[in-house]
């Protein structure tokens, strides 16, 4: 049965797109412009109560019934036990993944995210609010976050071992755009081959694609920056 993907091309959005096209889940996308403020309609609230994209409706979720879910790491994390695909062969691989994937919520999205937000999008608000403690700030962050993510790549294939799981999933729509949090990967070899890895899979070729067209930069776009910071 068909699962809903409600969806914009962003890093959270990739997440799901790649692990359902890498599961080979039929999935039928609805997309949800967050400049436009799609997310604050009545409609998409009852399933994702926090207005964030994206979330996901099964069919056939527990028991037979429909379910809604949102958060990407939760959505991750029951596509993953639904096909018990990615997630690693024992209990120990389990665990090492939730690990990985709740570092990569708690860390690198929201510390990538304010890097791309006081980087990229303050200094063009209008006032512009070009602070650059705040910009010292997150960009040191991530730079730790993704020395971290090297030292673990240098032991092993993947983020959670020698297998692609859900961390992968999670991980690689943020890491993927480490330019634009003003980071460098020269003195992370094994950082920038698990990049390219990743970047290489089908199904990551194919998540990236979806509704490619539709990214603008909130940059130039006074009517998205009045929905997404100040709303």
């Amino acid at each position: 049965m068909t699962i809903d993907l409600y969806y914009w091309p962003t890093p959270n959005g990739w997440k799901i797109s790649i692990a359902l096209e890498e599961m080979g889940l039929p999935y039928s996308v609805k997309l949800v412009n967050i400049g436009a403020g799609e997310q604050f309609d009545p409609a998409f609230l009852k399933i994702a109560p926090n207005n964030r994209m994206p979330a996901i409706v099964d069919p056939d979720g527990p028991d037979g019934l429909p379910i809604a879910i949102f958060e990407s790491g939760a959505i991750l994390q029951y596509l993953a036990r639904k096909t018990g695909q990615f997630y690693g062969a024992t209990a120990r691989d389990r665990i090492t993944v939730d690990q990985w994937l709740m570092w990569q919520m708690g860390g690198v999205g929201p510390m990538a995210g304010q890097a791309h937000h006081f980087l990229s999008y303050a200094p063009a608000l209008d006032p512009p609010q070009d602070l650059p403690y705040a910009k010292d700030r997150y960009r040191r962050e991530v730079a730790r976050l993704y020395a971290v993510l090297d030292r673990q790549l240098a032991r092993h294939a993947f983020v959670a071992g020698d297998f692609p799981s859900i961390a992968d999933f999670a991980l690689w729509p943020w890491a993927q755009n480490w330019q634009g949090q003003q980071q460098s990967l020269d003195d992370k070899p094994h950082f920038r081959a698990w990049l390219d890895r990743m970047a290489a899979r089908p199904g990551v070729i194919a998540g990236k694609a979806i509704a490619a067209d539709r990214r603008q930069s909130v940059a130039q776009d006074r009517k998205a920056q009045e929905v997404l910071f100040k709303r």
